[in-house]
């Protein structure tokens, strides 16, 4: 086993009991945690500074050695090198990294709104949690009916919306404003109204307004629950796949 495989097999999530695995598991585990505990105040504390110093540095390195040894997991051979900033946990690792160009100069005052992409950093829990990745491979296996009901639903909003923002068109009798000042108001109030949301700001004033609105909810309902149902299936064959191959290497 060369250079290269040891730290292919140390930075991965361990599946072979090696110590050096678990333990460097934990310890990025930890900095993740650390990287979010100043997004939870809006007082810029000292010790936040060493944070974000401790916990960038941190990130930094765990994405060299990931770039490093990626050719052993993509298989890709020397294109592995180019295809891996790509690949969807790449693109997250860097974004927790992002935040630390502050650290380098205040000149870098447009990189502020990074602090943001701190929160990114929660997604790099997934490499380390299984049932996380189990997850994973449900959405990607019911890809397809996930995708089809995604675009109803978005076929639907529209639909509602547009229907919604021209027969809205009363002047509220509270206010004397109309209810849907722009389409994208008419946009905003047929999600929250489609997911069962509903958050009351804006209300149709109209019976024909008021009519939509209760169909709209009532196909909501029929939305929500589909993907909820394909994606419970799934994820509970996945778990008793997963239980007999577990049973049959551990007889």
């Amino acid at each position: 086993m060369n250079f290269k495989e040891k730290i292919y097999l140390i930075i991965n999530r361990d599946k072979q009991g090696i110590k050096a695995s678990r333990i460097y598991d934990s310890y990025m585990l930890i900095m993740i945690l650390l990287s979010i505990i100043p997004l939870m105040f809006r007082t810029r504390y000292p010790i936040f500074k060493v944070i974000e110093i401790i916990t960038v540095f941190s990130f930094l390195v765990d994405y060299i050695l990931r770039w490093y040894v990626c050719e052993l997991k993509l298989k890709k051979g020397w294109k592995s090198y180019l295809y891996y900033p790509f690949t969807p946990m790449a693109i997250i690792d860097l974004l927790s990294i992002l935040p630390g160009l502050n650290l380098i100069s205040d000149n870098f005052k447009l990189l502020r709104v990074t602090r943001l992409f701190k929160i990114a950093g929660l997604f790099r829990v997934f490499r380390y949690y299984d049932k996380v990745e189990l997850l994973g491979k449900v959405f990607k296996k019911e890809r397809n009916v996930l995708l089809t009901v995604l675009v109803i639903a978005i076929f639907y909003i529209f639909l509602t919306a547009l229907v919604m923002f021209n027969a809205e068109s009363r002047l509220n009798p509270v206010n004397g404003e109309e209810t849907f000042h722009s389409f994208f108001d008419a946009l905003y109030w047929s999600t929250v109204t489609l997911t069962t949301v509903g958050y009351g700001d804006l209300c149709p004033i109209t019976p024909i307004g008021r009519i939509i609105s209760m169909i709209s909810s009532l196909f909501g309902v029929a939305i929500i629950a589909l993907p909820s149902g394909v994606i419970t299936a799934s994820y509970l064959d996945e778990l008793r796949h997963n239980k007999k191959i577990s049973e049959a290497n551990n007889p």
